[in-house]
Protein backbone atom coordinates (compact mmCIF):
# COMPACT_ATOMS: atom_id res chain seq x y z
CA UNK A 1 0.00 0.00 0.00
CA UNK A 2 0.81 3.29 -0.88
CA UNK A 3 1.53 6.43 2.00
CA UNK A 4 -0.45 9.09 1.03
CA UNK A 5 -0.12 12.29 2.33
CA UNK A 6 -1.83 14.59 4.69
CA UNK A 7 -3.58 17.07 2.60
CA UNK A 8 -5.03 14.96 0.85
CA UNK A 9 -6.36 12.79 3.26
CA UNK A 10 -10.17 14.62 2.77
CA UNK A 11 -10.78 14.22 -1.43
CA UNK A 12 -13.35 11.64 -2.47
CA UNK A 13 -14.18 10.80 -6.08
CA UNK A 14 -17.69 10.21 -7.11
CA UNK A 15 -17.96 9.04 -3.19
CA UNK A 16 -14.72 6.93 -3.05
CA UNK A 17 -11.66 7.74 -1.27
CA UNK A 18 -8.13 8.57 -2.57
CA UNK A 19 -6.91 5.33 -1.38
CA UNK A 20 -10.33 3.42 -2.54
CA UNK A 21 -9.67 4.89 -5.53
CA UNK A 22 -5.48 3.58 -6.11
CA UNK A 23 -6.35 0.36 -4.36
CA UNK A 24 -9.33 -0.06 -7.12
CA UNK A 25 -9.21 -2.32 -10.26
CA UNK A 26 -8.94 -0.30 -13.44
CA UNK A 27 -11.68 -1.77 -14.57
CA UNK A 28 -13.67 -0.33 -11.79
CA UNK A 29 -12.34 3.13 -12.08
CA UNK A 30 -13.50 3.07 -15.93
CA UNK A 31 -17.29 2.74 -15.05
CA UNK A 32 -16.68 5.94 -12.17
CA UNK A 33 -15.30 8.11 -15.15
CA UNK A 34 -17.98 9.90 -17.63
CA UNK A 35 -18.73 9.00 -20.72
CA UNK A 36 -16.04 10.28 -23.33
CA UNK A 37 -12.94 9.32 -20.64
CA UNK A 38 -14.60 6.13 -20.47
CA UNK A 39 -14.77 5.01 -23.74
CA UNK A 40 -11.41 6.44 -24.21
CA UNK A 41 -9.90 4.12 -21.70
CA UNK A 42 -12.01 1.26 -22.54
CA UNK A 43 -10.61 1.10 -25.89
CA UNK A 44 -7.31 0.96 -24.43
CA UNK A 45 -4.30 2.95 -24.27
CA UNK A 46 -1.81 3.99 -26.88
CA UNK A 47 1.72 3.09 -27.54
CA UNK A 48 2.73 6.79 -26.55
CA UNK A 49 -0.01 6.42 -23.68
CA UNK A 50 2.34 3.91 -22.01
CA UNK A 51 5.26 4.36 -22.64
CA UNK A 52 3.86 7.45 -20.38
CA UNK A 53 2.62 5.77 -17.84
CA UNK A 54 5.86 3.50 -17.58
CA UNK A 55 7.96 7.15 -17.27
CA UNK A 56 5.45 8.33 -14.60
CA UNK A 57 5.58 4.73 -12.73
CA UNK A 58 9.67 4.97 -12.80
CA UNK A 59 9.75 8.64 -11.69
CA UNK A 60 7.20 7.76 -8.89
CA UNK A 61 9.82 5.35 -7.60
CA UNK A 62 12.91 7.47 -8.23
CA UNK A 63 10.73 9.95 -6.05
CA UNK A 64 10.21 7.85 -3.22
CA UNK A 65 14.41 8.14 -2.86
CA UNK A 66 14.35 11.52 -2.38
CA UNK A 67 15.29 12.39 -5.96
CA UNK A 68 12.63 14.93 -7.81
CA UNK A 69 12.04 14.00 -11.16
CA UNK A 70 9.71 15.98 -14.57
CA UNK A 71 8.69 13.61 -17.19
CA UNK A 72 8.48 15.27 -19.99
CA UNK A 73 5.76 14.50 -22.79
CA UNK A 74 3.35 15.30 -25.89
CA UNK A 75 1.09 13.14 -24.80
CA UNK A 76 -1.88 15.68 -24.05
CA UNK A 77 -4.87 13.34 -24.79
CA UNK A 78 -3.82 11.26 -21.67
CA UNK A 79 -6.25 10.71 -19.09
CA UNK A 80 -5.09 11.55 -15.41
CA UNK A 81 -5.68 8.01 -13.38
CA UNK A 82 -4.70 7.41 -9.37
CA UNK A 83 -1.70 6.05 -9.61
CA UNK A 84 0.05 9.45 -11.21
CA UNK A 85 -0.87 11.37 -8.38
CA UNK A 86 2.29 13.28 -6.63
CA UNK A 87 4.61 12.73 -10.13
CA UNK A 88 5.22 16.37 -12.58
CA UNK A 89 4.50 16.15 -15.78
CA UNK A 90 5.73 18.82 -17.95
CA UNK A 91 3.64 18.71 -20.88
CA UNK A 92 4.14 20.31 -24.28
CA UNK A 93 1.69 23.16 -25.69
CA UNK A 94 3.02 23.82 -28.96
CA UNK A 95 6.17 25.72 -28.03
CA UNK A 96 7.09 24.81 -24.56
CA UNK A 97 6.78 21.98 -21.61
CA UNK A 98 4.42 23.30 -18.94
CA UNK A 99 5.37 21.53 -15.61
CA UNK A 100 2.18 20.11 -14.10
CA UNK A 101 1.77 18.32 -10.60
CA UNK A 102 -0.60 16.03 -10.56
CA UNK A 103 -3.06 16.55 -7.56
CA UNK A 104 -6.33 14.10 -6.83
CA UNK A 105 -8.90 16.70 -8.06
CA UNK A 106 -7.32 16.10 -11.67
CA UNK A 107 -8.62 12.67 -11.60
CA UNK A 108 -10.49 11.77 -14.93
CA UNK A 109 -9.48 14.81 -16.79
CA UNK A 110 -6.80 14.83 -19.88
CA UNK A 111 -3.46 16.18 -19.26
CA UNK A 112 -3.80 18.73 -22.19
CA UNK A 113 -6.40 20.82 -20.06
CA UNK A 114 -3.47 22.18 -17.67
CA UNK A 115 -1.18 23.13 -20.59
CA UNK A 116 -2.90 25.67 -22.76
CA UNK A 117 -1.96 26.13 -26.34
CA UNK A 118 -3.23 29.15 -26.69
CA UNK A 119 -2.70 32.39 -25.40
CA UNK A 120 -4.89 34.87 -24.66
CA UNK A 121 -4.83 38.01 -27.89
CA UNK A 122 -4.12 41.52 -26.68
CA UNK A 123 -4.62 43.36 -29.88
CA UNK A 124 -1.95 46.95 -30.12
CA UNK A 125 -3.34 50.19 -30.10
CA UNK A 126 -6.52 50.49 -32.50
CA UNK A 127 -6.46 52.79 -36.08
CA UNK A 128 -2.42 53.26 -36.91
CA UNK A 129 -0.01 50.41 -36.97
CA UNK A 130 -2.71 47.87 -35.75
CA UNK A 131 -2.39 45.65 -38.47
CA UNK A 132 0.47 45.16 -41.39
CA UNK A 133 -1.95 46.19 -43.69
CA UNK A 134 -2.45 49.82 -41.97
CA UNK A 135 1.30 50.41 -43.13
CA UNK A 136 -0.04 50.77 -46.67
CA UNK A 137 -1.17 53.86 -48.08
CA UNK A 138 -2.79 53.67 -51.93
CA UNK A 139 -2.22 55.93 -54.42
CA UNK A 140 -4.97 58.27 -55.49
Amino acid sequence: MQEIPVEWKKFSYRGKSLEELINMSMDEFVNMLPSRQRRSLRRGFTQAQIKLLLKIRKAKQRLAQGKRVVVKTHVRDMIILPEMIGATVAVYNGKEYVPVRIVPEMIGHYLGEFSPSTKIVQHGEPGLKATRSSLHIGQK
